[in-house]
């Protein structure tokens, strides 16, 4: 693309329809007449005389607790200097854009048309009842400085300016985690800083305080370096003045370890670069072009960890990774300010989630082939990171209270980062609960297709994170190859190859003969089959050696169901399979059934499958509210589908009446209870939505499930396989590893579980023959 079009672009982007990138919207009904006069007059006055009554009370009847002020005066815009502040204010809405899309905080930009120093301050101290912090912005130095340290000795709301300490608190976790690499400590490596303004100065003053020493550091401005007799020595400058016999860039990098570059493209050469101490630490942050080019930084130097601001190349530091999660943490607990522990924290917070295993949306968003894990490469998180708001908010949190200035506690730090999660709309309690029950008592996995790099990397992950213990089956020379190529880490995870294991083929093959002899497999057949690896898989899970099955990324449904059918078979009681998803929406689970098995169900069989969902439903500690489906409510139609549907549900009505289930009903009613209380007020499902949809024939079901995850209205987990003896669960063909991990999940539970009635069962037996006796 031309620089031409992608200057249009830009323009097009700002100014097509609404013009600019924000908007303020409502947050409570505005419908009504009723909802206008609770809104303004007359009903708005009592919570001004509550607030009146009590100021803090401010945070609970306005906005103030989740409003920040980004504010410039347009002096040091990006890379294009005093461009004034009309100027600046696309820049500004769009750190606005950043602090909502990543932290939901909502901002209101603000451009002060002015350069003197008390006007300004004299401004944004007279807003502070408005808003809930400061985020000061693109203002030139020296006058930045001045300006935040009184604004932060006269506010008693959160006031940074991020130019100087976003910058340094990302650059100091990529340091720290540099020097870990690189075998390098802090208090012992030589640093060169080039440039002196507002983020070099902050970067500085930081890395200090993490323990870099003062004599170990040289600063370099236009004028060369800054050495303590320097005529007219600004007193900011002064602080990192240096008293070596140095004058000039390139003597200041001989033998230095680490190159902090905060100032204009192509200062450093590869020549300065090459005079550098073993395993040096480059980071060229000049925007948008470093201080010495990334190709030729790491073709020069083989063993130099580069970092830049640009996200073309790998470390990249972005303040993004820092501002919005340190003002959320400084905000939920009413903090006084930002002090200097809290940014530790937050440095301390950000380098430690780098060395965590990365989450598969990392990958997919950044089209990484091969999976990012800590090292050269990543010594700081992406910022697509979903981790970034609990790691950092909650770090910062932490050390607001403990440092003294948050004027609110926090008791429940589990429910907290609930709240953080919710905020960017990854609410996913259920899947986190299953998580840590899954954690709790972790199973035995086999993965039937693991020579796919999706299975390896999910089995990584539950694996790293304690979800299960994997096993896999496949061709063990190019599974190691994967795993070698990609940077994957199983050391230690069992690999068969069902066609190597003579042993073990022989006794699953003479278990499968006696199973299916009367079915037209003889002992030969029986030999053949096991070479599928689900027949394999099917049968470790049937003879103990596993706990569950994973399959069916690369194959259709049927051709993995049908292996775990004929070898495991169904649950005592249970005369048919079925598959269900699991929807997660924004007003919470909600189970399909079904989907993926049972064509065109019979009255029969539609309460046989209400029963086994509701059994299952059961086993996610959520108590099922079941609507069997149709296009008519409560007998509005005569035909095939409305007739089986509501004759199911008369059964179950009169043979089960512990489950909560109703229909027939369409789905709009079983979802809107209100909807359904109006109209049919005779329901057992009028008090509360359904959670649990038994559709009436597989088409619906499936089609159903399907436009409801594409249209991005929720996340489907599944098919969960219901009804089989012992746990084997499939996937759908391209899941993603998210996916894939998630039905581990559910598999680990769905062992425990089975696990948890077999020992009860056990238990039963016993006291029972106590009895006898």
């Amino acid at each position: 693309m031309s620089k031409i079009n992608r200057k249009q672009d830009a323009l097009d982007y700002h100014s097509q329809g609404r013009p600019g990138k924000i908007e303020v919207v409502p947050t409570k009904p505005t419908n009504s007449q009723r909802d206008l006069t609770l809104a303004y007059s007359p009903g708005v006055a009592e919570p001004c005389l509550r607030i009146a009554d009590n100021v803090d009370d401010v945070y609970k009847y306005t906005a103030k607790g989740n409003l920040v002020a980004v504010i410039s005066n347009g002096t040091a815009v990006l890379g294009l200097g005093d461009i004034g502040p009309e100027a600046g204010k696309p820049v500004m809405e769009g750190k606005g854009l950043l602090f909502k899309i990543f932290a939901d905080i909502d901002v209101f930009d603000l451009e002060l048309n002015t350069k003197d120093v008390d006007e300004f301050v004299k401004i944004v101290k007279a807003l502070e009842p408005t808003f809930g912090g400061i985020n000061l912005e693109d203002i030139k130095a020296p006058e930045c400085f001045e300006i935040e340290r009184r604004l932060k000795a006269e506010m008693n709301i959160p006031v940074m300016h991020d130019d100087q300490h976003g910058t340094a608190i990302i650059s100091a976790a990529a340091l720290l985690n540099a020097c870990e690499i690189q075998k390098k400590k802090l208090d012992k490596v030589k640093i060169v800083i080039n440039g002196a303004g507002a983020a070099a100065i902050s970067c500085s003053r930081l890395y200090v305080s993490l323990g870099a020493l003062k004599e170990n550091m040289v600063m370099v401005d236009r004028s060369g370096v800054i050495r303590s007799d320097r005529k007219h020595l600004d007193p900011i400058k002064a602080e990192f003045a240096t008293t070596r016999d140095i004058h000039t860039l390139a003597e200041a990098m001989r033998d230095s370890d680490v190159f902090i570059g905060l100032s204009t493209s192509d200062v450093l050469s590869a020549e300065m670069l090459k005079t550098m101490a073993r395993n040096p630490i480059v980071f060229a942050m000049a925007n948008p072009n470093p201080e010495i080019a990334y190709e030729l930084a790491v073709s020069t130097r083989k063993d130099v960890i580069m970092a830049t601001g640009r996200s073309d190349y790998p470390n990249q530091v972005n303040n993004v990774l820092g501002f919005p999660y340190i003002f959320r943490g400084a905000m939920d607990v009413r903090a006084t300010g930002i002090n200097e522990e809290m940014k530790i924290a937050a440095v301390k917070a950000i380098a430690e989630l780098a060395k965590k295993t990365v989450p598969e949306s990392v990958n997919l968003a950044y089209n990484n082939k091969k999976n990012i894990s800590f090292g050269k490469d990543y010594i700081i998180p992406k910022p697509m990171d979903p981790r970034l708001i609990t790691s950092v908010s909650l770090a910062v949190a932490k050390a607001a209270i403990e440092s003294g200035v948050a004027r609110k506690t926090i008791s429940n730090w589990d429910a907290y980062a609930d709240e953080l999660n919710r905020r960017l709309g990854t609410e996913d309690a259920l899947l986190r609960g299953l998580s840590s029950k899954a954690k709790s008592d972790p199973k035995c996995i086999v993965f039937a297709e693991a020579d796919h790099y999706k299975i390896l990397k999910a089995a990584q992950i539950v694996k790293d994170e304690g979800i299960a213990r994997p096993i896999l089956l496949g061709n063990k020379a190019q599974i190691k190859a994967i795993l070698k190529e990609t940077g994957l880490e199983l050391d230690g995870v069992e690999i068969i190859n069902p066609a190597e294991e003579n042993s073990k083929l022989e006794m699953y093959a003479q278990f499968l003969y006696e199973k299916r002899q009367r079915k037209g497999v003889n002992l030969y057949e029986a030999r053949k089959m096991l070479r599928d690896r689900n027949y394999y898989g099917a049968c470790m899970v049937e003879f103990g050696e596993a706990d569950a099955l994973i399959s069916g990324l690369t194959k259709d449904y049927g051709a993995t169901v049908r292996p775990a059918l004929q070898v495991i078979g169904t649950e005592e009681g249970v005369n048919r399979v079925a598959g269900m998803y699991m929807m997660l929406t924004k007003k919470g689970p909600v189970f399909f059934g079904d989907t993926t098995i049972n064509k065109d169900p019979s009255v029969e069989e539609l309460v046989d499958l209400t029963i086994l969902l509701d059994k299952s439903v059961r086993k996610f500690n959520i108590t099922p509210r079941i609507a069997v489906l149709s296009y008519s409510n409560f007998g509005s139609n005569e035909d095939i589908i409305p007739d089986k549907t509501r004759e199911a549900v008369r059964i179950l009505h009169e043979n089960y009446p512990d489950i909560i289930v109703d229909g027939e009903m369409q789905a709009n009613f079983a979802i809107n209870n209100s909807l359904l209380k109006d109209n049919f007020p005779f329901s057992r499902l009028a008090d509360a939505p359904a959670n649990t949809l038994v559709f009436p024939n597989l088409e619906s079901g499936n089609i159903a499930y399907k436009l409801l995850q594409e249209l991005g209205e929720a996340e489907a987990v599944g098919p969960i396989l219901l009804g089989l003896n012992k746990p084997v669960h499939v996937l759908q063909m391209g899941s993603s590893v998210r996916e894939i991990v998630n039905m581990v999940t559910i598999a680990v539970v769905d062992a425990q579980s089975k696990q948890e009635f077999k020992n009860s069962k056990k238990r039963k037996g016993i006291f029972s023959r106590r009895k006898k006796i």
